[in-house]
């Protein structure tokens, strides 16, 4: 029990730390702007039932909603470095620890899954794919988010990095390959397909080398966890940044060198690497494919318009994240910097960066078929707008936050 109890007043103490800022992030106006999206969304989509065109991939739109969500497992173990001398003793106890973290880690998960399959249900009802009942589906995703929850852990437990990275891809394969199975095929094909496939993928787990307890791969993904959080509190508030994950990405490696090697832009050389190798280059990717993905399916409309300046600015709200780095770290001090440097370093890269977004966003406007040409081109002059308009409040505040330092 003592150290259930050590979970819980460490789960307490950082959400006490993350709490007091969401008062400021709904002060920002993103609650508002959530509920007008809630909204529209609501309205069109109410609209779409109503009018589903013919031949629409329903079951592949199903696989590419619920398959990610139904894969993807996480768990906030609130693990310590300390941990790996003062807990070590304990280690053959740490279950009493651990399998709190594993329950709420499928539940929370779970109930957005949940949430998703409510909303798309009615699309799959309205089409011609094989039908399956909603109680078994729930059950069903269910059992499979088990699956890849218990399968995500064993992987933490695994001792190489290379067996992870491959026990990874084997079970996103696995298990998108049984939702697949329950989007096409009949319930008793579908129950044996996973029946079969559920077993070997639970024999092949054994057979890798694990730790009883894998303190430093819980160690990084604790740290990980804590950043992304203060991550994304950090488009709405001043947060320190502690903790962000280093990523190696060989192919990017080269970003950078081309930087001039003067004192002005030192901490542009340094902005650069950090980007490449952080969390929020990997962020930033899905939210644009996401976006692409949005404003082609919905082309040379309104709609697709509004949904290209939504997308606009979510990627300018991230960019802005990268003004902070290195913030609280001496490591930029140990540059010549002059004065204005890290704000005009700062500027240029994210200001940079966010044009060349609003024109790649914009690209499947231009590239759908049929539309207004006018409502196209104005919805990319209306982006590059708002673009230069977040990169002046930037320059403002960012200026202001200079003095004040």
């Amino acid at each position: 029990m003592e150290l259930r109890a050590l979970r819980s007043r460490r789960k307490a103490a950082f959400w006490g730390k993350v709490l007091p800022y969401l008062p400021y992030v709904f002060q920002s106006g993103v609650a508002v702007l959530l509920l007008l999206l809630i909204i529209a969304f609501s309205a069109w989509y109410t609209a779409f039932l109503q009018n589903l065109p013919p031949g629409l991939p329903v079951s592949w739109i199903m696989l590419l909603l619920l398959g990610p969500l139904t894969v993807y497992s996480g768990f906030r173990t609130y693990v310590e470095p300390a941990d790996v001398i003062f807990l070590l003793p304990q280690e053959t106890r740490m279950k009493e620890y651990l399998s709190p973290a594993f329950r709420s880690g499928i539940i929370y998960k779970l109930i957005g899954l949940y949430i998703v399959l409510l909303l798309v249900w009615p699309l799959y009802i309205r089409s011609s794919a094989i039908v399956q009942p909603l109680w078994l589906m729930m059950l069903i995703l269910l059992l499979l988010k088990a699956l890849s929850a218990y399968g995500a852990w064993q992987e933490l437990r695994i001792t190489t990095a290379r067996a992870r990275t491959g026990y990874r891809l084997l079970r996103w394969c696995f298990i998108l390959l049984m939702v697949a199975a329950w989007l096409w095929q009949p319930a008793w094909k579908s129950a044996l397909f996973t029946l079969l496939v559920g077993l070997n993928y639970a024999l092949v787990l054994r057979f890798p080398m694990k730790h009883a307890v894998p303190w430093d791969n819980l160690i990084a993904a604790e740290k990980s966890n804590e950043a992304k959080v203060l991550l994304l509190l950090g488009w709405f508030v001043d947060v320190p940044a502690e903790g962000q994950k280093v990523i190696r990405r060989r192919w990017l490696s080269a970003a950078g060198n081309r930087t001039p090697w003067t004192p002005a832009a030192a901490y542009r050389y340094l902005l650069i690497k950090t980007f490449v190798r952080s969390e929020l280059l990997g962020m930033l990717i899905r939210l644009t494919l996401l976006g692409l993905l949005l404003v082609g399916w919905n082309g040379r409309t309104w709609l697709g318009a509004v949904l290209y300046l939504l997308f606009v600015f979510l990627t300018g709200t991230q960019l802005a994240s990268l003004r902070h780095a290195h913030r609280d770290s001496p490591a930029a001090s140990f540059y010549p910097l002059p004065p204005g440097a890290r704000k005009a370093a700062a500027l240029r890269i994210t200001s940079r960066l966010l044009f060349a977004l609003a024109v790649l966003l914009w690209l499947p406007m231009v590239l759908s078929p049929g539309g207004d040409a006018a409502l196209t081109f104005g919805s990319l002059a209306a982006g590059l707008a708002f673009a230069w308009a977040l990169r002046s409040i930037w320059s403002r505040k960012w200026r202001e936050e200079e003095l004040d330092e």
